[in-house]
């Protein structure tokens, strides 16, 4: 039975989302890579952690050149992780528990081996051509246009049968699909249909900028902000090949199939469910994904925190102007990292991960925790001859790539950090810290990380006003950032210092306040009379109580 949301609001709304990459969450078979029943073995410490559903990278059949996203059968479950019949073990696992599952839907691009590709490869007239995107080459016998791919190089690929071009957003063997073919949009319907069918809650949906492309292949803008140096895909504004104005249209479709499809037994009833679109987009561009009157999906991922400098004005200040865009009953999300961008605790050091927690749980909207976040994880370094991601290979240089934030989960001291068995070779490099840094050693520790995380969940299901409440900024100088959230008459203050130097924070028209909990435990509960010092590195949510 998952846990009540305050009246009003759904589970989506109130809950916090767990992602899991699962090949790097827990291996039970000794190949060092994570698998299903790995993560169904570990729905106890979710439980225990007090998130509310979890996410799961990709786990569909795939040649894993681009470690799932490369798809060959969207309604499958790669041998990697298990079957079928272990995934439908998970599921019910998880809703025992309350706990919500979402899975990662990948409708832009297959694996250059999916049966559908292979069919439209094999000629023009193929009835599968159609669902790709082909075009002649251009006069001189080079790409059709200047579209640049994510992963470097041009965006278009010969196929010296047929003489023509086929584009590809990412990897050469990632082909997208052609998403104003009917016959596509049928098929890619029916598999969020066929999970559903499985008690699927939701899905987080890859890619959702790229899904329309120019249909006149017009070429991409210079972007004139970039120098040598910076990503190559960065040279050209993306204005014919992502973000396309008619996009919505898609967002109409999937999100009637979410609201229509009945439910099986124990999962999200069709008004329940949610929809989640990776979208890497300014924030004036991110709204419309909301759809007219809320009918687009539900959380257009905010992605903001992850690329905005850590300093308080200037956090405060995209706060500020992500909620003064949000269209009236749309609901704001957050996203401090993910296994894409580097993690909390590298880019903003382990003592502020601590503030950084207290404030993505704090904040109003949906937030989106990263596996290993409430441990303090942190990037890890790998060695060239231990590279794995295509990005990194083709792009990025040694060092650069997404792998570092992708290092299997640390639970235990033993060798192996209890990922996998001591005798396996795990797929990426375990942390240095893992014997320190990991679940069973933190676990019932007064000041670690797990224990800070855990109480920031409990209390954000307990306080209404901290998951559903309304956001107010409060003025305050310096490396403070201050808010207020507000449900009802439950009223309460988050203040955070952003630097490791004390700080005092003047709270105007707060008479007297009980501190509900602090980053740092060893600092002693008080009563406030309009200022609160706070200590470096701290934070501390605040039970106001008003001057009338």
């Amino acid at each position: 039975m998952s846990r009540p949301a305050p009246a009003g609001f759904t589970w989506w709304q109130a809950g916090v989302i767990y992602q899991i990459y699962p090949r790097s969450y827990a291996d039970t078979d000794g190949d060092g890579v994570g698998d299903l029943p790995g993560i169904t073995g570990r729905l106890d410490h979710l439980q225990r952690l007090g998130v509310d559903a979890i996410w799961l990278s990709p786990i569909y059949p795939s040649p894993m050149l681009d470690f799932g996203y490369d798809v060959t059968d969207h309604t499958g479950i790669d041998p990697l992780f298990g079957d079928l019949a272990r995934f439908d073990t998970l599921i019910a696992e998880a809703h025992q528990r309350g706990l919500r599952v979402l899975m990662d839907f990948i409708p832009n691009h297959t694996s250059d081996r999916h049966p559908w590709f292979t069919a439209a490869r094999s000629g023009r007239h193929d009835p599968y051509r159609d669902w790709y995107l082909w075009a002649d080459p251009a006069a001189d016998g080079g790409p059709p246009n200047n579209w640049r791919s994510v992963f470097g190089g041009p965006a278009w690929t010969l196929d010296g049968e047929s003489g023509q071009y086929f584009y590809h957003a990412y990897l050469p063997q990632q082909p997208d699909l052609n998403w104003r073919n009917r016959a596509v949009r049928a098929a890619q319907l029916d598999i969020m249909r066929t999970w559903l069918d499985r008690g699927v809650d939701g899905f987080r949906i890859d890619a959702f900028r790229h899904l329309l492309k120019d249909d006149q292949l017009r070429d991409n803008p210079p972007k004139p902000q970039w120098r040598v140096g910076m990503a190559p895909y960065d040279a050209l504004l993306p204005e014919h090949t992502a973000d396309h104005p008619d996009i919505g249209d898609l967002v109409a479709l999937i999100r009637a199939v979410i609201d229509n499809h009945p439910a099986p037994r124990g999962a999200a009833a069709p008004g329940d469910r949610v929809l989640i679109g990776e979208l890497y987009l300014p924030i004036e561009r991110l709204m419309r994904y909301y759809g007219p009157a809320g009918a687009g999906l539900h959380l257009p991922s905010n992605m903001h925190l992850i690329d905005t400098p850590w300093q308080a004005e200037r956090v405060g200040a995209l706060i500020d102007a992500y909620e003064a865009a949000l269209p009236a009953g749309a609901w704001p999300n957050w996203v401090s990292g993910n296994h894409d961008r580097s993690r909390i605790a590298t880019r903003v050091g382990p003592a502020q991960a601590r503030v950084a927690a207290m404030l993505l749980l704090t904040l109003r909207g949906t937030p989106t925790l990263y596996y290993g976040e409430e441990i303090g994880m942190h990037d890890v370094p790998i060695p060239s001859e231990l590279v794995q991601d295509p990005y990194e290979r083709r792009v990025a240089g040694v060092g650069l790539g997404r792998d570092p934030e992708r290092t299997p989960m640390q639970w235990t001291a033993d060798p192996g950090a209890g990922f996998c068995a001591p005798h396996s070779r795990p797929w990426l490099p375990l942390a240095e810290d893992a014997a320190v840094v990991n679940v069973a050693t933190q676990n019932g520790q007064e000041d670690s990380m797990v224990t800070l995380y855990q109480r920031l969940l409990a209390l954000r299901r307990a306080v209404p006003a901290l998951s559903v409440g309304s956001y107010s900024p409060l003025q305050a100088a310096g490396d403070v950032l201050a808010y207020v959230r507000e449900h009802q008459s439950q009223r309460i203050v988050v203040a955070l210092n952003l630097s490791d130097r004390p700080r005092t924070v003047a709270l105007s028209g707060i008479s007297r306040g009980r501190i509900l909990l602090s980053t740092d435990p060893h600092r002693p509960t008080r009563q406030l009379a309009g200022t609160v010092i706070l200590g470096p590195d701290q934070g501390v949510i605040i039970d106001e109580a008003m001057t009338s």
